[in-house]
């Protein structure tokens, strides 16, 4: 059989749905989480997209910020096939500039002075059609919001109306007389912007009329019919869990589906937290009932990882042997069923893919690779290339909240379904260099502590991430009446609702003290604790 994704039936086809064009913005992924926070489903794809290539009609479409100027050689621009559509459009900052440039290439030019930061918007009312002051309805006479550009609207648009401006933006906002086109220069998606989120379900549900029907309860009915459409009576899906909440919602969610043909693989690859493999065994099989197979593969994963220090080796080092040993997992659960009322061909691979690392790749310009993810790439292509099987995503349309909101409905306990992430190379990138069997046991004991002590003072749900890591470098201690030369403990505490932009949790000084002390005092070969305040970005969550 051929290997491929396979096509069930998509939100956007069950939904009402906006439809986001991407020009690169850093703040493109907040359009969508407050879109959804409304309960409106939404979805981006590069603004480039063909109208002809494009398998659903939205219901609206916004056109995103971006680094470009629209006058630029090379700028990017939207097929002029959009505009035909009939529906409604609203472009934010870039994507207004893009509306005007479009309309006349005069009427957009660098502006005299930069705008960014805080700023007021007086907002006015237009004479022209109902639609025109829509956009602001009940927000008042002005309103906070948060700028971030230098070109500008010097003209307005023919056929165009102003419906905002700014002390340096004349047209901040515009409408369209007849048509419902809008163009506001500020970004109503950051929370700097307070009350931008009305002005976004003012465009989606009083202006496009989209309907507020993106809900767990529903996408979960919704996921499951197609899973069993797609699956069938006989065959066997397999996939690869590690106890966080991704891996664990998909489980629950694909045994709801097809029972006990559906076999989680819990690779032991000897980077994992401490008591890992056996808490996964306890919640997954005692408690939601999974059908789950553990590896042992500790001593290959480490044998492989001697003596390599390059961040990317590790992840491909890792992914490789993985794929190895899940391989051959996958033959011999295929024969121990043969026998069985489950006896059927292994068919189907699954994981839990994420919405942010569809971002990733979708984003406009997106070329740098930051990092190999565990999520995407090699495991899928050589399971769907070698074995012959077929990719199933259910996640790939969900943030992280709305998969702990899933997970929830499911009736997956509220400490797993809040636990922190896990990396699927595990401790081995929070190791800053080679990864040993004796540093890997004094991180894993470092990170213990470290999350119990959290735990114990009620904040780990203020956090999106936690972890310790260790530098492999060394520094001088002092023990007793002696001199250490022990290794470095790097903590590292995030906030984050969606895990694309994070920022370092504010502890209380003497909680920290506390946790340095006990990792001092009770890990061996550890001389000293730093704390990790790097924001993402410029940082990344993981250390490597």
């Amino acid at each position: 059989m051929a290997g491929g994704i396979e096509e069930v039936t998509k939100p956007h086809e069950a939904f009402d749905t906006i439809l986001l064009l991407d020009f690169g913005s850093q703040t493109s992924h907040l359009i969508l989480r407050c879109l959804r926070s409304l309960n409106v489903y939404t979805e981006m794809l590069p603004c480039t997209t063909k109208l002809a290539d494009l398998s659903f009609s939205p219901k609206g479409i916004i056109l995103s910020g971006g680094p470009a100027s629209v006058y630029d050689e090379g700028a990017p621009h939207v097929d002029p096939a959009i505009f035909d559509v009939g529906v409604p459009i609203l472009g934010i900052c870039y994507g207004c500039q893009e509306l005007a440039w479009r309309a006349s290439t005069d009427n957009v030019a660098p502006g005299e002075a930069r705008e960014y930061g805080h700023t007021d918007v007086t907002i006015l009312k237009a004479d022209g059609s109902d639609h025109v002051n829509q956009l602001f309805e009940g927000l008042g006479e002005t309103m906070h919001v948060y700028m971030s550009h230098f070109d500008k609207l010097v003209k307005l648009p023919e056929d165009f109306v102003v419906v905002a401006s700014t002390q340096n933006s004349e047209f901040a906002g515009i409408a369209h007389r007849t048509k419902p086109i809008y163009g506001i220069q500020f970004h109503p998606e950051v929370s700097h912007t307070p009350r931008g989120i009305e002005v976004l379900k003012n465009f989606a549900v009083n202006i496009c009329k989209a309907q507020q029907h993106w809900v767990m309860r529903d996408f979960i009915e919704h996921t499951i019919s197609h899973i069993r459409k797609t699956v069938g009576d006989k065959a066997q899906v397999i996939g690869a869990v590690s106890g966080g909440v991704d891996s664990t919602v998909v489980a629950r969610l694909m045994k709801e589906a097809i029972g006990d043909r559906f076999h989680a693989v819990l690779v032991d690859n000897g980077v994992m937290r401490l008591n890992e493999c056996q808490e996964v065994q306890k919640m997954l099989q005692e408690h939601l009932g999974i059908n789950l197979t553990i590896i042992d593969g500790a001593k290959i994963f480490l044998d492989r990882l001697k003596g390599v220090t390059e961040p990317e080796t590790k992840r491909k080092i890792i992914g490789n042997t993985f794929i190895d040993l899940f391989e051959e997992e996958a033959i011999k659960i295929e024969k121990a069923a043969e026998n069985t009322p489950n006896a059927g061909k292994v068919e189907f691979f699954v994981q839990g893919t994420l919405y942010p690392d569809v971002i990733e790749s979708l984003s406009f310009k997106f070329s740098a690779t930051i990092k190999t993810h565990h999520n995407v790439g090699g495991l899928p292509a050589r399971m769907m290339n070698g074995q012959g099987l077929k990719l199933i995503e259910p996640l790939r349309e969900l943030f992280k909240d709305e998969v702990r909101a899933f997970g929830r409905q499911l009736g997956i306990p509220e400490d797993l379904v809040m636990r922190h992430p896990f990396p699927g190379p595990g401790i081995a990138i929070r190791i800053i260099g080679e990864v040993t069997p004796e540093r890997v046991a004094i991180a894993r004991k470092a990170d213990h502590i470290f999350i119990s002590m959290i735990k114990e003072a009620g904040i780990y749900n203020e956090m999106a991430q936690a972890y310790a890591g260790l530098d492999t470098n060394r520094a001088v201690g002092v023990m007793g009446d002696g001199r250490v030369y022990g290794y470095i403990i790097i903590l590292r505490a995030v906030t984050s609702t969606n895990f694309m932009t994070a920022e370092p949790y504010e502890f209380d000084f003497g909680l920290l003290k506390r946790i340095s002390r006990r990792i001092v005092n009770e890990v061996d070969g550890v001389s000293r604790v730093t704390y990790d305040i790097t924001s993402k970005p410029p940082g990344t969550i993981e250390l490597e």
